[in-house]
């Protein structure tokens, strides 16, 4: 893997025909997803990663048969309609600042594609979830519940998935192999949240001007972080 590869600071929308999902039609995002994860699991075992099916990426071995797709983790929240009175208290270069580092690498995840049963996708439950809103720090407090067989607003989703999980062995090795350290504690045991966390009790949504700021630097300091562990990791070659 080399650095020149991936520019952490793309944006992802310039390559993505206008008003569609940077997730499904950017091919420079779909291309740094196959980059970084095409690499060695906990296990010793390369997860190797094909780009045979159109807007997905997908792996078939003695592990298991994955297609997975592109997920945006650092939500601006700018679309949604209760939180406009909020948003619009931003200064503009703030957000644009927000809306554009949310749009690089570091601002997306991947995650099984295909429907089980017919049912929701992970993708899809955590951004109907009430209780996650997109989050992608709750979601990745679920992630933690799940692998310590713990409750969670996403169990049911996560168990339906399993096998995805079990290929990173536990919570460690999952947040390690997809460089989410910079949000967890140095012991793993927990979540560096974007907003108070009241064990999933109220709105996960800031409910004013200062908690909408509060929420969208703690987001950028972990998208600032990620992609420079992005970086790191394709120098280094891992």
């Amino acid at each position: 893997m080399e650095s020149n590869l991936i520019d952490i600071t793309f944006n992802v929308f310039s390559d993505t025909p206008e008003g569609k999902d940077p997730d499904s039609f950017s091919p420079t995002l779909r291309k740094y997803h196959h980059i970084l994860w095409n690499k060695k699991l906990p296990n010793g075992k390369i997860f190797f990663l094909d780009l045979d099916t159109p807007k997905l990426l997908h792996h078939k071995s003695e592990l298991g048969e994955f297609f997975l797709s592109s997920d945006q983790i650092g939500n601006t929240y700018s679309n949604v309609g209760k939180m406009s009175h909020i948003i619009e208290q931003i200064p503009k270069e703030q957000l644009d600042y927000f809306s554009n580092i949310r749009a690089t690498i570091a601002g997306h995840a991947i995650f099984p594609a295909k429907r089980i049963d017919n049912k929701m996708t992970i993708n899809g439950a955590r951004g109907v979830s009430h209780k996650i809103q997109d989050r992608f720090d709750l979601t990745l407090e679920c992630i933690r519940r799940f692998y310590k067989q713990e409750d969670s607003p996403l169990k049911e989703v996560f168990e339906r998935y399993a096998e995805f999980f079990y290929l990173f062995q536990d919570f460690r090795g999952y947040v390690d192999f997809f460089l989410y350290q910079d949000l967890v504690s140095k012991d793993y045991n927990s979540i560096k949240f974007w907003h108070p966390f009241d064990d999933f009790k109220t709105s996960p949504l800031p409910t004013n001007e200062e908690e909408y700021i509060s929420y969208k630097d703690r987001v950028i300091v972990f998208l600032n972080g990620r992609n420079q562990r992005i970086l790191n990791s394709a120098t280094k070659g891992e």
